[in-house]
């Protein structure tokens, strides 16, 4: 089954429900208190359990496992709610695409960047997109390295996208968009690049290929695309290592 968030929330309050539904009218009928630093921890193991049956990713399973339980122990904090709303505003403006999409902040170091800026060289005037483009670590220096190039950062996460947009705002030949990817149309691009996550591959391809015209290049870093074999697939030095998936349309 997919990995939506939706999923998640369900697998979580699946095994809240399961195990509150049980305990609660046990510990009453006993006129005892229901011990929370036990429940929490049978919780995370029934959302665990839920979370391998329904063949969630391996990272989710150790999310589910960990979530309650330490729900509880920062609930034993007393931290004021106002710094938890704090918390949360800054992580939504930073880490959008996590929730909306499931693409957390990636960024390409430089090792990456020069991998593409040799890739690339034979296109000096290119279109490219970067879907996805953080604070511009990827579209930066490909626009220093091509000035003859237009160069366009796609970003929806707030914070993300001022950082990129005075990273870049200096440079003539490069355009800031505050944008989801899914709303760029892709047929004026010659390169596009994205550094995202596995869960939205199969339907970026799907755009790619029905949007992209004929020549153009797809490059995806560290994520394949599912089921289709890249033209060429670039090792990059660096660490943590990274791959350049390369597709020609």
């Amino acid at each position: 089954m997919p990995a939506s968030p939706l999923r998640q929330f369900a697998i979580q309050a699946a095994a809240a429900l399961l195990v509150l539904s049980l305990a609660w009218p046990y510990y009453g009928m006993r006129a005892a208190n229901l011990p929370w630093p036990e429940t929490a921890l049978v919780i995370g193991g029934v959302a665990f359990l839920l979370s391998l049956l329904s063949r969630q990713p391996p990272w989710w399973s150790v999310m589910h496992a960990v979530f309650i339980p330490l729900a509880w122990l920062v609930g034993q904090l007393a931290i004021a709610p106002g710094w938890f709303l704090l918390a949360f505003v800054v992580l939504l403006l930073i880490y959008r695409g996590a929730i909306t999409g499931q693409v957390p902040l990636y960024l390409t170091n430089a090792a990456t960047a020069e991998a593409l800026a040799q890739l690339l060289a034979s296109r000096p005037q290119m279109r490219f997109a970067d879907l996805g483009a953080g604070i511009g670590s990827t579209v930066a220096p490909l626009a220093r390295r091509f000035p003859e190039g237009r160069f366009v950062g796609v970003e929806n996460a707030p914070l993300t996208w001022a950082a990129g947009w005075l990273r870049s705002r200096s440079r003539s030949n490069v355009e800031w968009r505050w944008r989801d990817l899914w709303q760029t149309d892709l047929k004026d691009f010659d390169v596009v690049y994205a550094f995202l996550s596995p869960a939205p591959m199969a339907a970026l391809w799907q755009k790619v290929r029905s949007e992209m015209k004929p020549g153009s290049l797809f490059v995806s870093n560290s994520f394949p695309v599912p089921e289709v074999a890249a033209d060429r697939v670039i090792e990059v030095d660096c660490t943590p290592s990274r791959s350049l998936y390369c597709y020609q349309l």
